[in-house]
Formats: structure tokens, sequence, C-alpha cells
């Protein structure tokens, strides 16, 4: 730690410097004047012993230009005189510590120090763990894709994260919607500030309303202590509601009071506390369809609205898909500590085949798979496996023409039974004339 030490008394500075001096981790810097150490603050100190009456200027004074310059420098009074009131009054405006000159002021400025040190560090590890997060949610590594719909609502995440209007994500189930809360919220300037997501699906509809405002000791039976609900846990951050659609609607009233005056009680309690949490929610539904049929209030609807954000199924990014797809199967690749699988045309065109009724979520587990089934460097058609128990209805999701579906049908009873091409004339009813002029005109794939 850089330490410095402004001090008038020459003889104190140096029994200062001397004790602080015992550990070689310190660089400390001595000034006997107010204005001499003002100049040098662009040498960055972490901390600053200050003697509260110095010749040139009151203590007070110079620790408010200290906090302007930079509000981290940590800075301790040193005083001659015992005043419980000046003391006070230092330490409300951000003094770290009040010490009276006396025979124990060494020990107790040796044990502020090691506690300031453990701060700083405490802070490093937080800051780190931060930046860790906000590159993790990094927007294009978030939203992987090049296809129209996609970079829309990138352009779209990106106009979010300057301001704090609310955001109402749309999408199906398995299109990363959280993912893209998360990207919001840590590019904001709430970045360092809680993300706190809740399901609203997934919590009984009677419990629902003591988890989003919390309650007090004694509101009900079993409320044993107090508990803080969700929108004070989220103060200063984001509140992600996913899948609001199913928001009780007795509820949904005082959700709306809450962000109208942006204020909550808890249960069993009689007072407000403000609120200051930026709301994101999410959705799979149409809620203008719900407020039409009375399941959604319109009034909360146009309060959640904000910047709507759409997120495409899958199925209509196109080539997005092998994008994805490669991402997936690296990152698990890394992960796993094994090389780098690259994804044959074959595999890319089964790929591209699939409507993905799971979207991003089922692509993702498809990779992970494929890269545990790959028996070389290349995962092959045979490693992509669907899961899907529903074939025929996730087909139709695709709404191809019917010649696409003609096509896909034959490639599939092809790779059925070996590319036999007269036994699939048979089992189709198809002419082998037929059959064998689509493959010569490459409409079908058959391999030999």
């Amino acid at each position: 730690m850089r330490i410095f030490i402004i001090e008038d008394d020459i003889w104190y500075s140096e029994i200062l410097v001397y004790h602080l001096s015992l550990n070689p981790d310190y660089e400390i810097h001595k000034f006997n004047t107010a204005a001499e150490a003002l100049l040098n603050l662009y040498l960055k100190p972490d901390v600053i012993t200050l003697d509260y009456s110095l010749d040139d200027a009151r203590g007070d004074e110079v620790l408010k230009k200290i906090k302007a310059y930079n509000p981290e420098i940590d800075v301790i009074i040193i005083s001659g005189q015992e005043d419980v009131s000046t003391a006070i009054g230092l330490l409300r405006e951000g003094a770290f510590d009040y010490f009276v000159k006396d025979d124990e002021v060494k020990d107790r400025l040796w044990n502020a120090l090691i506690k300031i040190r453990d701060k700083k560090n405490l802070q490093k590890q937080v800051e780190d763990l931060t930046n860790e997060v906000v590159d993790k949610y990094e927007i294009t590594k978030t939203i992987i894709g090049n296809s129209t719909a996609i970079k829309q609502a990138l352009h779209l995440v990106q106009k979010a994260t300057k301001t704090n209007i609310t955001v109402s994500i749309n999408g199906e189930t398995g299109t990363g919607k959280e993912l893209i809360a998360k990207a919001i919220h840590y590019h904001s300037e709430r970045a360092k500030k809680p993300f706190v997501a809740v399901n609203v699906a997934a919590i009984p509809k009677d419990l629902m309303e003591s988890e989003l405002f919390g309650y007090e000791k004694g509101a009900f039976t079993g409320a044993l202590n107090r508990r803080i609900g969700k929108f004070e846990e989220a103060n200063k951050g984001t509140l992600f509601l996913d899948e609001i659609g199913e928001l009780d609607l007795n509820l949904q009233s005082k959700l709306l009071r809450a962000l109208q005056e942006k204020e909550i009680t808890r249960i069993g309690g009689s007072g407000t506390i403000s609120i200051d949490a930026r709301i994101i929610v999410a959705t799979h539904k149409n809620l203008q369809q719900e407020v039409v049929k009375g399941n959604f209030r319109e009034d909360l609807y146009y309060r959640l609205l904000g910047l709507p954000i759409y997120l495409p199924p899958l199925r209509e990014r196109g080539n997005d898909v092998l994008l994805i797809a490669k991402a997936y199967s690296d990152r698990f690749c890394k992960e796993n500590k094994l090389s780098k699988k690259q994804i044959s045309q074959d595999a890319q065109q089964k790929l591209l085949s699939y409507p993905f009724p799971g979207n991003v979520r089922e692509l993702a587990a498809i990779m992970h798979l494929a890269v545990v089934l790959c028996e070389g460097d290349c995962i092959q058609a045979d490693d992509i496996t669907f899961q899907s128990s529903d074939t025929v209805n996730n087909l139709l999701l695709n709404e191809r023409t019917l010649e696409d579906y003609n096509k896909l049908i034959i490639e599939h009873f092809l790779q059925k039974y070996g590319n036999d091409v007269l036994l699939v004339a048979k089992k189709l009813n198809i002419g082998k004339s037929t059959l064998y002029r689509m493959i010569q005109s490459g409409l079908i794939k058959h391999n030999k």
C-alpha cells in the first residue's frame, strides 16, 4: 500500500514513518503541509493519515478535498485532542477512523492499516469476479448469430444497456431470455449491484407475495423471523421476473402499485420501504392476448412493456443454428479438456433440417452429447441425436414447402435402408426412375 503521512510535527511524523516502514509492503510518503500533499495526490495513495490541526489548513477541509479528488482513498484522522462531536462529524464526512495522539496510536494505526488492506483485497476480489461475470455475459458472446431477427434483438439489447428503461422479453422457452436479461444488467450502470431472478411460474401463488415483498416476524404462522423480499434484494440492481404472464391476477395489482410508487410494504408491516430496482420481465406468452382474455391487467401490461425485445425461435434463424452448435461444441470441449471438433456436412444438414422445439437449450444438450459420442475430431450425422417425443409436430413447426417435406422423407428412408434406392422406392410407393432422377439432379442427397 502507498501511504501518505500529513503531519506538521516533524518529530511525530518521523515516528510514524519509522513505525510503518517496518512493513516492507508499505510505501511511505511524508508531507509537512496539506498543500504539498494535495499537489501529490496524482501518486494515487491508498491511505492517508491526516493531522487534524495543520498550520495551513483544517483537517475537515483537507478531508473534503481528498474525498473530492478520489473517494476511494481511506483517510485516518490523527488529532491532538479528544473531541467526540468532531470525530463523529469527520466519520460522517468519510474518514475511515479517528485517533487521538497518545501512546497507543501507533498500534491502533497498525491495526487500522491491516483492516484497510484486507478490505481493499476483498474489494479487488469482488471487482475481479464482477469483471469475469461481465465478460461471461458479453453481448456478442451471449447472442450468437447473423440472422436479421437476432441482429434486431442485439440492437435493442445494446439500447437497453444505456438507460434504466423497463425491458420486456418475449420468446419461446429455451430461446435464452434470462441470458439476455443478464447481458443487459451486466453492461448497464447497475452491473456491480445485485441481479435477482424470480421464476414466477415456479413459485406457488400463495407464496409469491412474500417472495416479492418479504414479511415481518409474526406476520403469519411460521414467520419466526423477518425476511426481506426480492424487491429489497434487488435494490440498486435489477429484478428479473421470468414468466410474468403466470402472475396471479390478485397479485398483479400489488405489483403495479409497487412499480408506480417505487415502494413496498412487507407482509405484516406498517411502514413503506423505498425501492430502486430496474425491472426486466420475460414471457413465452402473448401478453396482449392475455389482456384480451382477462388474464392480465391492461394497466400492468403497459407499465411493463417498456422496451420490448423479441427473441426468435431457433427454427426461424437459419444458419445461426450452425454457429451456435459450433460455439457449444467448442465450449464443451474446452470445459472437458478435449480437442475441438469440426461438424461434418451431413451433421450440419441434419441440424438444419430439425425444428428444435426446445430452441437453444435443446441445441446445447444435443451438441454436448454429440461431442461425447464423437469418435474422432469431426462430429458426424450419427452423433447428432434428437430426443423429441413428437417428431411429426416438431417437423411441422418449420413450415416447409411440400417439396422440402418430400425431400426430407426420402432422405430419411434412404438413410434408414442403407441408400437402397429400389427398396426405398418400394417403401414409399414411388417410381424408381423418379427417385433416380431426383438424386441425379442433386435434389436428393444419396451416399453410395
